[in-house]
Formats: structure tokens, sequence, C-alpha cells
């Protein structure tokens, strides 16, 4: 490493170890999020860490945010009407991140990402076995960034494990939650987008389905219009083109330490030249003692995505990914320090897509909705190297 790029390095380590002084000095700072003051409960109830859920916070999620063994007393106001069920106060929370990060690609190599996020959560039950959810970005990257995650869902329909969500979402939220990752470098398998395709398996607007079977069995499908989020057109439509797309996960929990699941995705894009997107793939969680592992593997066909028609003579492009991800905590959710690894890989015909990065990330949870941490990761593809500091905090 030359002189100088040490000296920046440096400058991080003291800036994180200064932080970590900062931070500890106002350990009796005190702020709960929405879902936490709804039941007047501690965070580590879902999260651990956050925005890591645990198995008792994924059920809350899925059950429409009700805890079935616990009332929220004067959560409704009383309006004398029976068909009225209006919530009391409207249940917010804030998510606030700041980092300080090297990058060796840049001639800006030390960058103060101050906020990086600034979001803006509600989400809660309307009435019984109907609830909402959605956030707004109010700062991402320097920008407003707008709606994200915004729906209803209808819990247990027909007195059955059905679950059915109206709204825009990430398509690979049955798979491994990029909003509820740990580190800041991201899963790119699923960001990813071929050529001119407007598909990927990140946000869309569309319907979900799950279903869950007493033999720990979970499928999930999905209908979307297959072009992400973007603004309607002149004639108030969101949808692009013609084509709708086609998702379907099937999940198994094996015991208590492994569940394995198997995705597909069929959709079609464009209107005079058009591309037929398939994807497939299995998962894999392992988790025992203080280790967690999460393991993800997708290949993806594009037909025509520089939409070329008739003078396509490219053909079908293939592209195959992966993450690895393992989860280290020593002392399961009761843990202050926690450590991560995360492996990314991308290969594709198009090789500009290719991608491999390694990341080692390390924290501390100064306060249950407060964290710190460094991260480091290597780009194995462009010998390049990433190193970061900051917080998240939540209220």
């Amino acid at each position: 490493m030359r002189p100088q790029k040490r000296s920046l390095f440096a400058v991080i380590l003291v800036v994180f170890f200064a932080g970590v002084i900062l931070v500890g000095q106002y350990q009796d700072s005190r702020a709960v999020p929405a879902f936490a003051r709804k039941y007047n409960m501690t965070c580590t109830t879902c999260h651990a860490p956050f925005p890591k859920l645990k198995e008792y916070g994924d059920e809350f999620a899925g059950n429409g945010f009700v805890l079935k063994d616990k009332e929220a007393p004067r959560y409704f106001v009383d309006t004398g009407d029976k068909n009225l069920s209006l919530i009391r106060d409207l249940p917010l929370a804030c998510r606030l991140e700041g980092f300080i990060k090297y990058q060796s690609e840049t001639d800006r190599e030390i960058d103060l990402s101050t906020p990086y996020n600034l979001k803006l959560l509600s989400g809660g039950s309307l009435t019984d076995n109907l609830a909402y959810y959605f956030y707004f970005f109010l700062s991402e990257r320097g920008e407003v960034a707008g709606i994200e995650d915004a729906y209803i869902m209808f819990n247990n329909l027909f007195d059955s494990e059905l679950d059915v969500y109206f709204g825009q979402f990430q398509i690979s939220d049955p798979l491994f939650k990029r909003e509820l990752r740990m580190t800041y470098e991201d899963y790119p398998v699923y960001k990813a987008r071929v050529g001119q395709s407007r598909i990927n398996l990140t946000y869309d607007r569309g319907i979900m389905l799950t279903y869950g079977f007493p033999t720990g069995t979970d499928v999930m499908a999905e209908i979307t219009n297959g072009n992400g989020i973007g603004a309607a057109d002149e004639h108030h439509v969101f949808d692009n083109d013609k084509y709708k797309s086609f998702v379907g996960r099937l999940s198994q929990t094996i015991n208590e330490n492994v569940r394995i699941g198997g995705f597909g995705y069929y959709g079609k894009e464009g209107n005079s030249a058009a591309n037929e997107v398939k994807y497939f793939g299995p998962d894999l969680t392992v988790a025992g003692g203080p280790l967690e592992v999460n393991i993800q593997y997708l290949e993806r066909r594009d037909s025509d995505p520089l939409f070329a028609g008739d003078s396509n003579t490219v053909g079908e492009i293939k592209t195959r990914g992966a993450l690895g991800e393992v989860v280290f905590l020593p002392h399961g959710d009761r843990s202050a320090w926690y450590a991560v690894g995360l492996f990314n890989w991308i290969e594709s015909d198009l090789e500009d897509l290719n991608y491999r990065t390694l990341t080692g990330h390390a924290g501390y949870v100064f306060r249950t909705n407060l964290r710190y941490f460094v991260e480091f990761t290597r780009d194995l593809e462009h010998k390049e190297n990433r190193a970061i500091t900051g917080f998240v905090v939540a209220f």
C-alpha cells in the first residue's frame, strides 16, 4: 500500500475509535421504534441485532404486525362505530445511517457520507386480518428517493395460512431481504439488470400470495408488472408493455437449523422487440449456535436483452450469480459484538456485469437501536478496496 493510502486508511481507523468513545458516552439515550412503542417492549423481541429479524420477528411481520400472545391496549380509538377501526396514534419510526468511506477506485478517496440514508417508516394493523406497511426515503444518497416498500396485507384469509399482499415490494423478499442485511455491501445478484432490460429482483408493483403448511412447507407466488417502480406515463399507467411477470418459490424447513428453497421467475418485456427473462435457483439457510449461513444461487436467461429483434445476432445471454453470507453472534440474540462475512459473485456473457467481492464486517451494539461498525470489501474483479465505518440508528 502506498504511504498516502496508508495514511488515509489510518484516518478511518482513528475516526472509528473516536466514534466508539463518543457513542459510548451516550448510552442513556432512549429511542424506541414504532412496533416496540405499540407493545411497550424491546426491539430485541424481533431483531438481533437490528435490522436483522429473528424467527419471532418473521412471525410478527407475517401475522400482519400483530403479536398473537400480547394485546396492544388503546391502539384503536373508540369512535362508537363498530365498522370503523381508527388507529389512535399513527405509528412512525425513523432510520438514520451515516458513513465515512475510503474507496481506492476514486480520486476522492475519503468521503463523509453523513447522512447516507434517512428513512421514515410506518406500519401496523388496520383491523382484523388487514395491515399496511410503507417507508419513505427522505434522503437516499443525498436525494429524495420517495416510496419503495408500500403495500396492504390481508392476513390469514378464510381462516387459513393464506396471506395476500397488494402494492410494491422487492421480488426477492421471500428469499433474503436486502433491507435487513447488516452490511453496507449489497446483494448484487438480486440487483443486476442485463443489457437494456428493466427486469431484476428488486422493487416492482404487483400481488404476492404466501401460504404456510403445518409440515414446514411455505409456498409463494407473485404477479408483477415486470418494469420496476418508475413513474406512471401520460395515461397514468405504470406498466410499459402488455406483459406481466410470474414468480414462484417453494421453501421447506428441514429442522430447527436448516431450511432449503427453490425459486423461479418468468417474464417478458418490450414492444416491437421482446426479451424473455427466466430466473431459477436454490437457496439455503443453516443456523445453529452462534452461526447463521445463508446461500443463494441464481441463473438468469435473457433471449434478447438488447431488444435487437430480428437483427439479434448475439443470441441468449446467460448470467449466473450467488451470494454466501455468514453471520456470527457469539452470544446469540444477546450479543453486543457481531461479525458478518459476505461473498458476492456474478458471471455473465455480458462481461460488464461480472462481479466478485469479499466483505468482512464487524459491529458493536451500543444500544438496542444504535450500532456502530467497520467494514472492508475487496473487489476481486477490479482489484480495488473499500473501507467504511459508520452508524445505524432507529428511533
